[in-house]
């Protein structure tokens, strides 16, 4: 007569225990990844950073939008001198997080500025500046100068201006974000006044993007 449970019933209870064991391992570090990802996005925008123009020092440029543009989007034209090429400068430090193509680039080149549109923002960068603060730059002339990831100081050159995606002329389209909305841009403190797209209008600032000792 033999007592207890046979070898194969013993070794098949270890077995569906070491599998709960690891199942109930694998749901908490799926958990914390989770609270890794969301917390961040679920805690309060910082304050505002100091953004700049996202165009050379003392500089003059026409802000503007028109209907269909959406609310606080940007669309900034030098108003002197010619527009293709011109830097497009970072308006705050940050990080960036996208440097690459949105749609399709189209055919609109300084050479060709009749050529055909094409789709999105074009060549464009994403700047993270913390705090849940993020910046955009559309329809570059080209690939941008900056990589994912790579680190940037406020004023620092990040492309040229083009005509790239669906724009009609060469401009940028600029964009500040917090949290996940778009909000009215701001520039050295001060609101643009480019708060709705329900009429076509523009405003005129200047530049106040200028790196120490740069005169």
């Amino acid at each position: 007569m033999t007592t207890g449970d046979p070898p194969r019933s013993r070794h098949r209870r270890v077995r569906t225990r070491r599998l709960r064991l690891v199942l109930a391992l694998v749901a908490v570090a799926a958990l914390v990844a989770v609270a890794v990802v969301a917390v961040p996005l679920l805690r309060p925008p910082g304050p505002r950073p100091l953004f700049q123009m996202p165009v050379a020092c003392g500089e003059t440029w026409q802000l503007g939008t028109y209907p269909g543009h959406d609310d606080f989007d940007v669309d900034l034209f030098p108003t002197e001198g010619e527009a293709w090429g011109r830097p497009v400068l970072a308006s705050y430090a940050g990080t960036v997080t996208v440097a690459g193509i949105n749609g399709s680039l189209g055919g609109r080149t300084p050479e060709n500025p009749d050529g055909p549109r094409g789709r999105g923002g074009g060549y464009w960068v994403k700047i993270d500046h913390g705090g849940r603060w993020e910046t955009q730059y559309l329809h570059l002339l080209e690939p941008p100068l900056v990589r994912e990831g790579q680190e940037v100081a406020q004023g620092e050159q990040i492309g040229r201006l083009g005509s790239t995606g669906n724009s009609g002329a060469p401009h940028l389209h600029y964009e500040q974000r917090r949290g996940w909305e778009k909000v009215e841009t701001w520039f050295d403190g001060s609101p643009s006044g480019i708060t709705t797209d329900e009429r076509e209008y523009t405003v005129r600032r200047e530049s106040n993007n200028c790196v120490a000792g740069q005169p």
